[in-house]
């Protein structure tokens, strides 16, 4: 599966930050938005595969221009296919029900994008472990998967101008090709000669608890957020509203949902869990300031026998 709650948890926070509705107002619209920013990240993932299918086709015609030369040498004519004949572009590229997918899928167009599969390609033949890789002319599908998975993890999935373009594609892709990415690399590293069709097509959601965590925290926090922001203000009495930034207001906002409503997540888990994400979303002093109104929080909590936890070890 692609999505763990801690992403989940980053898509509600987004859609949360985006909201500008109120108490009242349908809320349909924004969780429509929600379901679609999560979905959208198949999309994403199928956009990386085929790049690698575009990048085994550029090196076939990168091959075949080279045998057509008018001065072509004998290593032209009998070119080394080691490269375009590994065994992992085979099996990606024999993969059926991936095929269907990203046949029918309208953000795939690499004709039009053409520059970027050249850079890749390019990139991939300038490196060592290409030269490396390409000193026979002869493998076994251990070495082809161990020189695919490098290649994934150096060459591919950190290119700044990849990234360029993806950012371009779409904004909210930026969050997901992180999590898209080592889905790829863990799929890579649990590929075998004779892999199941549905290898390549991993499942979005651990399970639909998964999907309705994202709706109901979404929804949760928007429909009591009056209630919440009054909690904030009175722990917040030192600070003006101002000075609080806007991303950790909407933390603090999940988090106090997640306490008061979600009796089988452990408190631990949803404290660390904000504070996590506000290291990497927000600003340097966000997590501190978080876990100090948490930690308050779930004191008081407690003393008013308030903390609602079902189960073993959730305080």
């Amino acid at each position: 599966m692609m999505l763990n709650r801690r992403h989940i948890r980053v898509k509600v926070m987004q859609t949360i930050y985006a909201f500008k509705g109120s108490e009242s107002d349908d809320l349909k619209k924004d969780e429509k938005f929600l379901l679609f920013s999560m979905e959208n990240m198949q999309n994403l993932y199928l956009l990386i595969l085929s790049l690698l299918l575009e990048v085994k086709k550029r090196a076939e015609q990168d091959l075949e221009k080279k045998q057509k030369k008018h001065l072509a040498t004998s290593e032209d004519k009998n070119p080394n296919r080691k490269f375009v004949n590994n065994l992992v572009f085979q099996s990606i590229d024999g993969n059926e029900s991936l095929k269907s997918g990203l046949a029918n899928n309208k953000h795939i167009n690499w004709e039009l994008d053409s520059e970027y599969v050249d850079i890749i390609f390019k990139a991939i033949v300038a490196s060592d472990l290409y030269k490396d890789y390409m000193q026979t002319r002869t493998s076994d599908f251990k070495e082809d998967k161990d020189f695919f998975i490098d290649m994934f993890k150096e060459i591919v999935a950190p290119n700044d101008k990849l990234y360029e373009y993806i950012e371009d594609k779409n904004l909210t892709w930026l969050d997901d090709l992180p999590t898209v990415n080592t889905t790829i690399l863990k799929l890579l590293r649990k590929l075998k000669v004779n892999t199941s069709d549905t290898h390549f097509q991993p499942k979005l959601y651990k399970d639909f608890d998964d999907k309705q965590f994202a709706i109901d925290l979404f929804k949760k926090t928007v429909l009591n957020v009056n209630n919440i922001n009054s909690e904030i203000s009175q722990k917040t009495k030192n600070w003006e509203a101002d000075r609080i930034a806007s991303l950790d207001f909407v933390l603090l906002q999940m988090g106090i949902c997640e306490l008061n409503h979600f009796p089988s997540i452990p408190v631990k888990v949803t404290i660390n869990e904000y504070l996590e994400i506000a290291k990497e979303y927000s600003t340097p002093k966000s997590s501190i300031f978080i876990n100090g109104i948490l930690d308050k929080l779930v004191k008081e909590y407690k003393a008013e026998g308030k903390l609602n936890k079902i189960g073993r070890g959730l305080m």
